[in-house]
C-alpha cells in the first residue's frame, strides 16, 4: 500500500518496458528504443587489460555501445574484434570480449581491433600483462596531522570514482582520503580534513582538494559526485565546501606547482569571510553559542506562537526559576544546567563539556570543479543551510542529545532527469526534513533544476519529543521525512525514458513532484497494529529488475524502524511504491542484499539480516519464498563469474577480503589488502572499469600505498556491451561513494537466466 501520489501514473508507462525486445537475429525490431533515448554517455576507449595467469595472458576488453547492433540467444551482438600478440594476428573472437592466449608471456604486446562487415577499425592501446594477478595505482598519501585537542592522526584511502577527467577515453581516478579519526555525525571530536586525490591510470597525481578544517571527515559529509555534466567530453566534480578548502595541482614529475584557495561569495567576501576562518567548535565555544541559543529563548517564533512551552524551565519539566527575556547571568545559568544535570539526566552518554570538533555555523557552500586541472569553476551556497544547529531537526529532542547529527546528514548522486543530460542532485537531512535539490552545469554555471523540501517536522517540544515518523510541513512533500537512507539511486521506474530519484522509502519524479511515498499497515506485535505507517529509513537498498517474470523493475530494501515499522525487508514495485512481499522483524533491520547466487532459480535472490526462522530470514527468491536459511554476506557484491552470477566480496576491518561464490565458495583472497569503512566492508570502488562488461575490486593496500585492481580471468562466451554504457549502472557508480555504499545496478536483469531480448539497447548504440 502507498500514500497517494502527486499524479496519476499511467499503466502505459508500465507496458513502454516491452518495446524493449531485440529479436534474436541481431536486429532491433521498429519500436525497440534504448533504455533512456539519447542519454550522454562518456566516449570510452577499448578498455584492454591484459593478466599473467597459470594458463597464459588472459586479455579482456570493451564492447562499447556505439558498437552494438541487437541482441543474439548469448548476449547482444556487434563487432566482432581481431586479437593481436606484436604484429601477429592470433585470433578473430565473435562471440565474447575475452581470450585467452596460452602463448602469450611477460613481455608479449596486445591490441585488439574492431572488426566490422570484414574490415577493421581503430586498434586499441598497445598493452602488457600486468606484472602480478592485479594492477596497481600508486598513491600519494597526505601528511600525517594533529587536531587543536594533540590527537594525533594519519591517513587511509578510502572511497573512490572514476570518470574520464581530461576527454582521452581512458577513466581516471578520484580517491578520497579520510582521516584515522573520522567520525560518524553523532560522535564527538575533532577529525583531520579529507582530501580528494585525482590520478591518471598509471599513478600520476593531477590535483588535490583539501577540503579544509570546515568540512569534518566522515562517511556523512563528502559524497563527490565525478560526472560529464556539460557534454564537453571532460568530466568535473561536485562536491559540498567550505571557506579554507584549497586545490594544488601538481607536474608530471609528482611536484605541486600551484595551490589556490577555492573562492569565497562576493557577499561573504563583503561579510568578512576569509579562507583562514576557523569554524570548528571547541567545548568553551558549544557552551558560549548554547547560551545565546537560550538567552533568545522567549523572542523564538515558535515559543512566541505557542509551539513550544514558554518557558525552558517548562520545556525540561523543572520548577520556575528564570525571568523572561533571560538575562545574561540567567542564560549562562541556564547553560550550566542543561549540559551539566538536564542533558546527563537524559542519558549518561550526554557529555556536552566534552562537546568539540563540530561545525555548526558558517558558510556552506557546493562548488564545481574542473576534472582535468582541478581549478574550482562555480561556487554557490550550499542549499538549503542548516539553518541552526540541530535543534529545529529533532538533535535535542532524544535522550541521546546529538548537536549536529540530523542536520548534517548529506547525499548525493547523478540522474538523467531529462533523458539526456546528466543533472547533480544532492540532499540533506533524512529523519525530521528531506531536502533534495538538482542541479544542471552548462559549463559555465549551476542552475537549479529543482528544489524539495519536506518542511521540518513540527516539534511540540525540541527538548523532549518524538518526531521520527511525522509529517513535515510542506503539503506535497511532508511524507518524505524518515523515508531516506543512506544512499539513494537513479532509475527510469515508470518506464517514460526519464530518471527518477530512488530515495529510500519514497521516489522523486524527474520533474521534482512525489511520485509516491510508501506506508502500509502495522501488524499484531508491532507498536500499534492497525496504525497506518511509513515503511521508514534503512541502510541497504538496490533497484533494478529483479524479478524478471514480472513488467518493471523492483526496489529491496531494509528498514531500521523496529516495532514502528511494518517491516523489516520489503520489495517494492519501483513504479508505485507498493509492497509485493516483506516481512516485519520488529528490530533494526541493518543489512541486506540481492545478487543472482543460485542460477537455478529463475530471477535475483534477495536476503537480509531478519532474525533466524522468522519470515523473511534466509534466502529468498525473487517472489519471496525462501530457498535457503543461510544467507550469502551483505557487505558488497560483484559481478565477477563467467555464467552472469553475482558474488559477494566480504571481510571488514583487519580481514584479508575474499571474492567468495555462494555454491562454489572461495575464488579470491585478497592477500596484502584492507577494506573501508568498518564493518560496512567495503572495497574502495566495484565497478566495471576495464575489460569486459563484469566488475573490477578496487580495493586499498594495507599500507594505502595504492589500490589494488582486481578483474576476473574466468574465461566467459557471453557478449555484453560495458555497463558503462547502461544509464542507470553509470549513475549508480558515480553515487556509491555515498554515505553506506551500496552496489551499482544496470536498468535490466542481469544474471545466468537473462533474456537477452529484454536487454534494453545502450543509448549511444550505432
Amino acid at each position: 500500500m502507498t500514500r497517494p501520489t502527486s499524479r496519476r501514473l499511467a499503466t502505459a508507462a508500465l507496458a513502454g518496458l516491452a518495446t524493449l525486445a531485440l529479436v534474436a537475429t541481431g536486429t532491433p525490431p521498429a519500436d525497440a528504443r534504448p533504455s533512456a533515448p539519447g542519454a550522454q554517455l562518456e566516449q570510452l576507449d577499448r578498455g584492454l587489460v591484459a593478466v599473467p595467469t597459470s594458463e597464459g595472458v588472459h586479455l579482456s576488453w570493451r564492447l562499447l555501445g556505439p558498437e552494438v547492433t541487437g541482441t543474439s540467444t548469448t548476449g547482444v551482438t556487434g563487432a566482432d574484434f581481431a586479437v593481436y600478440r606484436g604484429g601477429e594476428r592470433i585470433a578473430t573472437v565473435t562471440d565474447s570480449t575475452n581470450f585467452l592466449d596460452a602463448g602469450g608471456g611477460d613481455g608479449s604486446r596486445y591490441r585488439v581491433v574492431p572488426v566490422v562487415d570484414g574490415r577493421e577499425g581503430r586498434p586499441s592501446r598497445v598493452v602488457t600483462p600486468w606484472a602480478e594477478a592485479y594492477g596497481e595505482l600508486p598513491l600519494q598519501r597526505p601528511a600525517d596531522g594533529v587536531t587543536p585537542a594533540g590527537e594525533a592522526y594519519t591517513y587511509a584511502a578510502n572511497d573512490m570514482s572514476v570518470a574520464d577527467l581530461d576527454g582521452d577515453g581512458e577513466l581516471e581516478h578520484v580517491v578520497k582520503w579520510d582521516p584515522s579519526n573520522a567520525k560518524d555525525v553523532s560522535q564527538v571530536g575533532y577529525t583531520g580534513p579529507t582530501y580528494l586525490d585525482a590520478y591518471e591510470p598509471d599513478g600520476r597525481l593531477l590535483w588535490r582538494i583539501d577540503l579544509g578544517v570546515n568540512i569534518r571527515s566522515g562517511a556523512h559529509y563528502t559524497q563527490f559526485p565525478v560526472f560529464d555534466f556539460d557534454g564537453d567530453g571532460r568530466a568535473e566534480l561536485m562536491v559540498k565546501t567550505a571557506p579554507g578548502t584549497t586545490v594544488q595541482r601538481f607536474d608530471s614529475r609528482g611536484r605541486m606547482v600551484s595551490e589556490r584557495a577555492v573562492p569565497i561569495p562576493a557577499e561573504d567576501r563583503a561579510a568578512g569571510v576569509s579562507p583562514d576562518d576557523d569554524y570548528r567548535m571547541s567545548a568553551a565555544d558549544y557552551a558560549a553559542h548554547l547560551q545565546e541559543v537560550l538567552a533568545g529563548w522567549s523572542e523564538r517564533e515558535e515559543v512566541v506562537s505557542g509551539q513550544w512551552p514558554a518557558t525552558l524551565e517548562e520545556a525540561w519539566g523543572i520548577a520556575p526559576r528564570w525571568e523572561y527575556p533571560l538575562s545574561e547571568a540567567d542564560a549562562k545559568a541556564a547553560t550550566d544546567y542543561f549540559i551539566d544535570v538536564y542533558a546527563p539526566g537524559r542519558s549518561s552518554r550526554n557529555q556536552l563539556r566534552a562537546f568539540e570538533g563540530f561545525v555548526l555555523d558558517g558558510p556552506e557552500y557546493l562548488t564545481v570543479f574542473d576534472g582535468r586541472s582541478g581549478n574550482p569553476l562555480e561556487t554557490v551556497d550550499y542549499e538549503p543551510g542548516r539553518g541552526d544547529d540541530g535543534l529545529l531537526w529533532g538533535d535535542y529532542a532524544y535522550s541521546r542529545i546529538e548537536p549536529g547529527n540530523r542536520v548534517d546528514r548529506f547525499l548525493a548522486g547523478v540522474a538523467y532527469l531529462d533523458g539526456q543530460r546528466p543533472s547533480a542532485v544532492f540532499a540533506r537531512g533524512y529523519y525530521t526534513r528531506s531536502t533534495l535539490r538538482a542541479y544542471d552545469w552548462d559549463g559555465r554555471s549551476l542552475t537549479t533544476r529543482w528544489a524539495v523540501d519536506s518542511g521540518h517536522v513540527p516539534l511540540t517540544n525540541p527538548f523532549a519529543d518524538g518526531p521520527h515518523g511525522r509529517d513535515g510541513t510542506d503539503p506535497e512533500f511532508g511524507t518524505l521525512t524518515t523515508q531516506g537512507f543512506h544512499s539513494m539511486s537513479a532509475s527510469d521506474v515508470d518506464a517514460d525514458g526519464r530518471q527518477e530519484v530512488v530515495y529510500g522509502s519514497a521516489t522523486i519524479d524527474d520533474d521534482g513532484s512525489l511520485l509516491y511515498s510508501s506506508f502500509d499497515t502495522l501488524p499484531a506485535g508491532s507498536a500499534d497494529p492497525g496504525a497506518r505507517a511509513r515503511l521508514g529509513h534503512g541502510d541497504a537498498m538496490h533497484v533494478t529488475d529483479l524479478d524478471p517474470a514480472r513488467e518493471g523493475l523492483e526496489i529491496w530494501t531494509v528498514h531500521e524502524g523496529g516495532a514502528s515499522a511494518p517491516y523489516g525487508s520489503a520489495m517494492r514495485d519501483a513504479a508505485t511504491g507498493e509492497v509485493l512481499f516483506g516481512a516485519y522483524s520488529g528490530r533494526d533491520t541493518g543489512r541486506g542484499m540481492v545478487g543472482d547466487v543460485r542460477p537455478d532459480v529463475p530471477g535475483t535472490e534477495v536476503w537480509a539480516s531478519m532474525p533466524g526462522g522468522t519470515d523473511g530470514s534466509g534466502l529468498l527468491d525473487a517472489r519471496g519464498r525462501r530457498l535457503e536459511t543461510g544467507t550469502p554476506g551483505t557487505n558488497q557484491s560483484v559481478r565477477w563469474a563467467a555464467d552472469g552470477t553475482t558474488q559477494l566480496v566480504n571481510g571488514s576491518g583487519g580481514q584479508t577480503p575474499t571474492i567468495d561464490d555462494w555454491r562454489r565458495g572461495r575464488l579470491l583472497t585478497l592477500d596484502g589488502t584492507r577494506t573501508n569503512n568498518g564493518t560496512k566492508g567495503n572495497p574502495s570502488l566495484v565497478a566495471d572499469v576495464l575489460g569486459d562488461w563484469r566488475e573490477e575490486v578496487l580495493v586499498r593496500t594495507a599500507d594505502s600505498s595504492a589500490i589494488r585492481i582486481y578483474t576476473s580471468t574466468e574465461l566467459t562466451d557471453l557478449k555484453l556491451y560495458t555497463l558503462l554504457h547502461d544509464p542507470q549502472y553509470r549513475v549508480e557508480v558515480a553515487r556509491q561513494n555515498t554515505a553506506y555504499n551500496q552496489p551499482s545496478h544496470p536498468g535490466f536483469h542481469l544474471g545466468a537466466d537473462t533474456d537477452w531480448t529484454r536487454v534494453p539497447l545502450p543509448p549511444n548504440a550505432g
